[in-house]
């Protein structure tokens, strides 16, 4: 049976993890604000200066390779910002799991302690269900590192398919103007 001061402990340490898990998410947020300023204030100088090039622009055919000019670097920066989200929302995700890994494994060390207390102060001929309690906590954990082996290995395919996606985008705009140029 848990004390009222495990019991306090166990509250304050889930109010600390909470608090945790809250300051790693305003810094992702943060993150995130930070680099929409900067892709703003990026964005409003290169408007400015294409603006100024559309408008010293002599006829249709200078017009068009401005224009042509200008597809490459959109989408290549249009493919560095979204490696850059995502970059900020992986991390955040990382921090997150890791501090919820930690507060699991806690709760895990905790419940096998109670068990194990439990298992020792049962009586006499409650072996078989001892016994079973033990299989069923040892199926438990089995089943959450399995599940927790498959969720890592599917966003590190994840990851993996965001990155070739990245690549390829950067590379097919790369290689349309070359395509044009070349008909």
């Amino acid at each position: 049976m848990l004390t009222a001061e495990q019991v306090l402990a166990a509250q304050k340490a889930n109010v600390e993890t909470l608090f945790d898990l809250t300051n790693k998410a305003f810094e992702g947020v943060e993150k995130l604000v930070e680099l929409n300023l900067q892709v703003a204030k990026a964005s409003l100088g290169e408007v400015a200066e294409s603006t100024k090039a559309a408008l010293s622009v002599k006829d249709a055919q200078e017009l068009l390779s401005l224009q042509a000019g200008l597809l490459q670097p959109a989408a290549e920066k249009a493919a560095a910002y979204s490696r850059h989200l995502y970059d900020i929302a992986a991390s955040t995700n990382a921090e997150v799991a890791k501090a919820a890994e930690a507060q699991i494994a806690d709760v895990q060390k905790k419940f096998l302690a109670s068990v194990d207390t439990a298992v020792k102060n049962a009586p006499a001929g409650t072996e078989s269900a001892v016994a079973l309690v033990k299989s069923a906590l040892s199926a438990a954990n089995n089943a959450y590192e399995s599940a927790h082996k498959a969720a890592k290995q599917a966003a590190e395919v994840a990851e993996a398919n965001f990155q070739a996606m990245t690549s390829t985008a950067v590379k097919a705009t790369q290689a349309a103007p070359k395509a044009r140029r070349a008909a």
